[in-house]
């Protein structure tokens, strides 16, 4: 059985990460500034990735007959999550650092100019404002090294809600006790 939860959950984590690269196809294709809209990167995204993270909990939990210990819950979250976002993360990366790096600074530019807008329109002080630019300027967003951080604060993140999912989801079975 358990073989069969990870086979589960990995094949859950392929869907979601061609999901993710989906979405940033054809956001790229389409429009390039959903890459930077502030709710799709907030809201849908975070909620898509939690959602497959339960399914596959829940498909875990069905396939072992109803009753789950808390490790394999959390396995069948944390599994299919982590695939998908570093296959997402890989193909950020191969995207804007080799296929079309000037994507990457027009990206860069554009969260400037909003990051800018909404400051202003929450009346931030002009020195305030001049060094989170002067920050964002000098970061690397699309860098390997910014995407792995970036990658492993989604992580925890999403260990956290997966810990949460876990507590949630087992359920011991009556007959073993």
């Amino acid at each position: 059985m358990e073989k069969s939860l990870k086979s589960t959950a990995i094949n859950y984590g392929i869907y979601l990460g061609i999901g993710l690269v989906i979405y940033t196809v054809l956001s790229y294709v389409i429009d390039i500034e959903f890459l930077v809209n502030f709710w799709m990167n907030l809201l849908i995204l975070p909620i898509a990735i939690i959602t497959i993270g339960i399914v596959s909990s829940a498909k875990a939990k069905s396939l072992l007959g109803g009753f789950m210990n808390f490790k394999q819950a959390f396995t069948a979250y944390f599994i299919p999550v982590a695939i998908g976002i570093l296959i997402s993360t890989t193909v950020t990366v191969i995207l804007f650092n080799y296929i079309d790096p000037e994507s990457a600074e027009y990206l860069k530019e554009l969260s400037i100019n909003k990051t800018t807008a909404f400051m202003e329109k929450m009346g931030t002080p002009q020195a305030d404002m001049d060094n989170a630019i002067a920050t964002m300027e000098d970061q690397e967003t699309f860098a390997i090294g910014t995407q792995l951080r970036s990658l492993a604060q989604s992580l925890i993140f999403f260990t956290v809600i997966g810990l949460l999912v876990a507590l949630v989801m087992k359920k011991k079975d009556p007959n073993l006790a």
